[in-house]
């Protein structure tokens, strides 16, 4: 057999999206694009904001010797000084370059947090809905991913995190702004989980980490903010990338962070650089790094996704659906009208819409909708929303 039994079954758990995108290709093929509502993929349509284009044609013509080499593992010090001074007055304390690391997108960087922190069986609680590649990039450094289900709203369960707690616990994922629910989580609620796993691993004789995935940062609405991970948890790393904010996500450019008052934070740090050396990154792209530094300010226009979600709500309350309006990020996560929503998502696709199923997240019963699509697309599907509910009713 060439290929191993493990990777024929994550195969299976990860093929929803993949299944929803081919999917959507035959049916384009056969409808028309313009007759087709794919709402399945989480891929930035806008463009990077035109100061990205500027810093390229800026920088590509700098053909100093070395300009494209190898630098430092953990990336050039000048990008890394850049971007301290901006998160030192997003998260309230004073970061140093040092304690960053540039990373192949945020993707990249929990592999390399990953690959620092597991041994073999190591636990990494897992906050369901959750981003599926969680699952696997914890299995790649021989980690076991425990799911605790979030509250109704989607809001942390602090008790039952607690519960989930034990000797072999070393890290917790929480990502904000929640892909795939736009729930965004108050300082007061990190605070508390901060506390908690100090105290369960003060109980344990050990060290858990609480490790934020932010690649959604920059895009929040209502006036709603992405709370302090450092202020919460000293023994914090954060994530992130410009994937969403800057609409680079093919570009493959992130970083990671830690506390600067973390545990044995010498030790974590060579680890980690070392991580993100042999796990065959080597270093981030040495254009992108010098483009980000240069855009640490910039991002890309959030009205646009505000006036979408704006007209996704509207047709979704019109028709009936159930959802929380979603804080951040750029989905919907609405109940599924029936218990079986992978039965519900065919029902849209016989309306010709395209979702991805609750089941796939990790939390039945629900579906995803991404409005990283042109605005007409959504406001053409409104018609064919309203006829995959009726479609419920009559039965």
């Amino acid at each position: 057999m060439s290929v191993s039994a493990k990777m024929r079954a994550f195969n299976e758990k990860s093929s929803w999206i993949r299944k929803m995108f081919e999917q959507g290709e035959l049916m384009k093929s056969r409808f028309g694009d313009d007759k087709v509502f794919d709402f399945s993929l989480g891929n930035p349509d806008l463009p990077p904001p035109p100061e990205f284009e500027s810093a390229v044609c800026r920088l590509i013509s700098n053909n100093a010797p070395g300009v494209h080499g190898y630098m430092p593992n953990a990336g050039y010090q000048w990008v890394r000084e850049a971007l301290a001074d901006r998160m030192s007055a997003e998260q309230g304390v004073h970061i140093s370059h040092s304690e960053i690391i540039m990373t192949c997108g945020a993707a990249g960087a929990l592999n390399v947090v990953m690959k620092a922190l597991l041994d073999a069986g190591d636990e990494v609680i897992v906050l369901a809905p959750y981003f599926v590649e969680y699952y696997f990039y914890i299995d790649n450094h021989g980690g076991v991913a425990r799911i605790v289900p979030t509250s109704t709203d989607f809001s942390l369960d602090l008790e039952a995190i607690r519960a989930a707690i034990n000797e072999r616990t070393k890290a917790v994922i929480i990502n904000a702004p929640n892909n795939p629910t736009g729930q965004i989580y108050p300082q007061a609620d990190l605070d508390a989980l901060g506390r908690i796993l100090q105290e369960e691993g003060a109980k344990h004789d050990s060290s858990i980490y609480l490790v934020m995935d932010e690649p959604y940062r920059e895009i929040v609405f209502d006036d709603h903010v992405v709370a302090s991970t450092f202020h919460a948890c000293k023994n914090a790393i954060m994530l992130s990338s410009w994937s969403k904010t800057l609409s680079l996500a093919g570009e493959r450019i992130g970083y990671l962070a830690v506390h600067p008052d973390i545990e044995e934070k010498a030790v974590l740090m060579d680890a980690l650089t070392l991580a993100n050396r042999i796990l065959g990154f080597v270093n981030a792209p040495a254009l992108m790094q010098r483009v980000v530094a240069e855009l640490r300010d910039v991002s890309i226009d959030n009205s646009i996704y505000a006036r979408r979600r704006e007209l996704f709500r509207q047709i979704l309350d019109e028709a009936g659906y159930e959802f929380e309006l979603p804080k951040g990020a750029f989905y919907f996560f609405p109940k599924s009208p029936i218990e079986d929503d992978v039965a519900f998502c065919r029902i849209l696709q016989e309306h010709k819409i395209l979702a991805v199923p609750g089941s796939g997240f990790g939390t039945p019963g629900h579906f995803r909708l991404a409005f990283s699509v042109p605005d007409d697309v959504i406001q053409r599907s409104a018609g064919s929303f309203k006829a995959a509910m009726d479609a419920v009713k009559t039965g």
